[in-house]
């Protein structure tokens, strides 16, 4: 499997050059300048990395239970994770029944759900988090194990000819490991960052920050990226920065998803600034930390929905949507095609 550092050292930016040629192609296309806002962007960016080859399409649910549950912080328990993960193998999931309308393929993995599954595939370290409330959530030899999963997952895909690829998460529990990893990392305080999840009633969502608010005193102070993840993290972000990481390295375009994705995604742009470039944002998800987390991506999501479905349900709500600016970039007329003067930017 390939080592963090090496894929780290080799990842390199988009190539910018192409990026301005798909730029030039959109502005020279019969249509009012920069008209289709940020699809002109997200589709030079996808241009830039692998040519526009968008056809061959997948979601990958990286599923992951969480220690942190034993404090309350959830309406329902782990044994949900299991069930959307099997449902989700056996195609009656809300992501496939939506994918499916795309022709998009759906894989779950198991990255460290609490109990084994016999059908969905084994890639994990560990029997789910510890409670970080008590103690570190996960060993750092593990963090980083399941890092390298989630590349590695990459690769595979890649090998199957898949092109582009949205990310999933299934876990019970991952809105509170995501908000404390987002408190951490950005400097704010948890009350900022931390929504109700799936549900939780007002004195629940109180209770939520409380936990989170002390479980970061208690392991303060945080040396990296990596540390933050062991301490507070949860295994299906760790598997999930992996992908972001691996679709730099291996140039396929990664869909982002809503918070846990996104949380994800900050991680693994800590770890490799060119990440970000790989990047294809989809929505801003109901989490009131997910707009600050694109801020500090620098990306846009194109759909606003107020979606807290998860399993990757956004970032597959915007393939269509790419399928649709890639045919006008690829088959419109030019201003010189149909002879009329072209727009002037003022």
């Amino acid at each position: 499997m390939l080592n963090l550092s090496d894929v780290i050292k080799n990842i390199e930016p988009i190539d910018n050059n192409k990026y301005l040629s798909a730029q030039n192609r959109w502005d020279s296309i019969a249509k009012p300048l920069k008209s289709m806002g940020e699809f002109e962007n997200i589709i030079s960016t996808i241009i830039a990395i692998n040519g526009g080859n968008i056809d061959k399409r997948c979601v990958a649910v990286m599923c992951a239970d969480n220690g942190i549950v034993a404090q309350n912080v959830t309406q329902t328990d782990s044994s949900v994770t299991k069930i959307v993960a099997e449902n989700i193998i056996n195609h009656k999931a809300s992501v496939c029944n939506m994918a499916k309308i795309c022709n998009t393929d759906v894989f779950a993995y198991d990255v460290g759900m609490n109990t084994d599954s016999k059908i969905v595939p084994n890639y994990k370290y560990m029997n789910g988090t510890n409670d970080f409330s008590k103690t570190n959530s996960i060993p750092r030899d593990i963090v980083i194990k399941t890092i390298e999963t989630g590349i590695k997952i990459v690769g595979e895909l890649k090998e199957k000819g898949y092109n582009l690829i949205a990310t999933g998460e299934m876990g019970i529990g991952n809105t509170t490991t995501s908000s404390a990893i987002t408190s951490v990392m950005l400097n704010l305080p948890v009350s900022e960052v931390t929504g109700k999840g799936a549900g939780l009633s007002d004195s629940g969502l109180l209770h939520k920050i409380d936990i989170i608010t002390a479980a970061i005193q208690k392991h303060s102070p945080f040396d990296d990226v990596i540390d933050i993840l062991s301490k507070v993290g949860g295994l299906d972000i760790c598997a999930m920065c992996g992908v972001f990481l691996g679709g730099a390295y291996y140039k396929t375009p990664v869909i982002m998803d809503g918070f846990i994705s996104a949380v994800s995604a900050m991680c693994a742009y800590n770890l490799c600034n060119n990440v970000n470039r790989y990047i294809i944002p989809s929505h801003l998800s109901k989490e009131k930390a997910m707009k600050l987390i694109a801020e500090k991506l620098n990306i846009t999501p194109v759909i606003f929905a107020n979606m807290a479905l998860g399993e990757g349900a956004g970032a597959v709500s915007v393939i269509p949507l790419l399928d649709m600016a890639l045919s006008i970039y690829k088959n419109m007329p030019t201003f010189k095609d149909i002879k009329i003067e072209e727009y002037i930017p003022l």
